[in-house]
């Protein structure tokens, strides 16, 4: 998945269109992510007491997850959408050989994320 943890994200369909916010978590196996502040669902929880005597519980409002297609990460240099694409980069190993590693470059400017 080209979206990681902590990128920052631009909703480009849905309820939250045009919203932008930070992936909180990443789903592999569903292809889904949280962003914070994006999709807000209320859920019930039953009102439980704490040791100390304190009541928690009742309607909490948190993110719900979107598919993952239904956004698109944010070019810092230009503050708009960009798709991401990978590049191949050789360096040398703590052990001397030679290794190849990929990484994520905005395909708007061209800049690594």
């Amino acid at each position: 998945m080209k979206i990681k943890k902590g990128d920052t994200v631009i909703v480009i369909a849905g309820r939250d269109k045009g919203v932008e916010g930070k992936v909180i978590s990443v789903d592999l196996a569903r292809q889904r992510v949280h962003v914070e502040g994006v999709n807000m669902v209320k859920r019930h929880t039953k009102v439980n007491q704490t040791p100390r005597g304190a009541k928690t519980g009742g309607i909490m409002t948190q993110e719900s997850s979107i598919h993952v297609s239904n956004v698109m990460i944010v070019d810092e240099e230009t503050k708009k959408p960009s798709r991401v694409g990978y590049r191949k980069e050789a360096h040398t190993g703590a052990d001397g050989t030679e290794k190849v590693r990929k990484v994520r470059l905005s395909k708007r400017s061209g800049k690594d994320i």
